[in-house]
């Protein structure tokens, strides 16, 4: 079944603006780090956060989300039509992440070759651009699906200590499954960025979903939309594979809202009861 979370925010944010003329002083989803929130305005007031002016639709919805180590203290920025200008503070809960150290691996398995820098530094502009797209579209409001099910192995936030190195966190959530397994669109969108063989993660899909807000996919054995192509919810996307630097068939799915990289999980429905393992 479809999920319902954003179609409940709509719908309180709707009816509280039916008697408010601007805001609702409420944010409506998952405040906390990692989160991602939805509010509501007159479609005339402009919504700025960290200095960043915000995308504001036609009906009023803007959207925020924050990393995994945001503040716990944030701030928005509302300025009317009238010239009244106002702060508000979103306050979120703080959450702890899986913290895992692994001591006397050989030094070419920690860290990349110095003749693959180029290459690694280049893909990383690439996702970098395509996760700037900021559009119009405002498909995230339909909710999501998991792209594939399985047994989650990995979960956002988890990070390593390689030989007294801390890697990066891990921003995704792991699904354990077949290689080839059909990967559908969590939401509607529209393909930002593919490649087949990104070094660290492989086949690797963008489907941008409006507002900043996108999905990743990686490690993928093939990818079966194209650069530019308009897609559906649950419609079939890809294969999962096991491509890139990885030790087993999975898909990792991530969401980023611009360069702030939230958790895909906290989006969709429960699968067989996971989402305790890693919201703490």
């Amino acid at each position: 079944m479809k999920t319902d979370v954003f179609a409940k925010i709509l719908t309180s944010l709707a009816l509280l603006s039916l008697a408010l003329p601007v805001w609702s002083q409420k944010l409506d989803g998952n405040l906390t780090q990692g989160g991602l929130v939805i509010g509501k305005v007159d479609p005339t007031t402009s919504v700025s956060f960290q200095g960043k002016a915000l995308r504001v639709s036609p009906v009023g919805i803007f959207v925020v989300g924050f990393d995994r180590d945001a503040p716990l203290e944030n701030v928005l920025k509302l300025c009317y039509a009238n010239g009244k200008v106002e702060h508000r503070t979103i306050t979120l809960t703080r959450r702890t992440y899986d913290i895992e150290r692994i001591d006397g691996l050989p030094s070419n398995l920690v860290d990349p070759k110095p003749q693959d820098l180029e290459r690694i530094n280049g893909e990383i502009a690439m996702v970098k651009r395509a996760r700037q797209r900021d559009d119009p579209r405002t498909d995230f409001t339909q909710g999501f699906i998991w792209p594939v099910k399985g047994k989650i192995t990995g979960v956002y936030g988890s990070q390593r200590i390689l030989n007294d190195k801390p890697r990066r966190p891990h921003y995704g959530v792991d699904i354990s499954t077949p290689i080839g397994t059909p990967v559908k669109a969590p939401a509607d969108g529209v393909v930002s960025l593919l490649h087949p063989d990104m070094f660290f993660s492989g086949g690797t899909l963008i489907i941008d979903h409006g507002h900043g807000l996108s999905s990743s996919f990686l490690h993928l054995k093939k990818i079966l939309v194209r650069e530019g192509q308009g897609v559906k919810q649950g419609e079939v996307i890809a294969q999962v594979g096991a491509t890139g630097r990885v030790t087993g068939a999975h898909l990792d799915w991530r969401m980023n809202w611009f360069d702030k990289r939230i958790d895909p999980t906290l989006l969709v429905p429960l699968m067989s009861g996971k989402r305790e393992a890693h919201v703490k």
